[in-house]
């Protein structure tokens, strides 16, 4: 398994673990350079998605990744971690209804977790 491969994981187990909502793995590595995935998560409220992007965060700096730029703080309503390879969405409902990333990166390739 690739590094890639390993992160999209890691991140998908750290949001399911705080019970994210409609989680997406977006394989984009074939239509852009700037990630080889985006994970994509809704949290049922600010304060969930918070607690999402910690857990993200926390496991991916235990596994030993780094993370390259954070957007969003506390209390936001979408937060993106860019961990090169990774890029991480967490929204609230209204604003993944809003954006509507899988939409928009639709040329790209929706996996399974099983897959990674």
């Amino acid at each position: 398994m690739n590094d890639a491969k390993k992160m999209a994981a890691i991140a998908y187990d750290a949001l399911d673990e705080k019970k994210g909502l409609n989680i997406s793995i977006i394989d984009i590595s074939d239509v852009s350079p700037i990630a080889d995935y985006f994970i994509i998560a809704t949290g049922s409220s600010n304060s969930q998605v918070s607690a999402l992007v910690d857990n993200v965060e926390e496991k991916m700096h235990t596994a030993g990744y780094e993370l390259k730029q954070r957007e969003g703080g506390n209390n936001c309503p979408w937060v993106l971690l860019d961990y090169t390879d990774v890029i991480v969405h967490v929204f609230d409902k209204e604003n993944r209804s809003f954006y509507n990333l899988e939409h928009i990166w639709h040329d790209g390739k929706e996996v399974s977790r099983e897959e990674i």
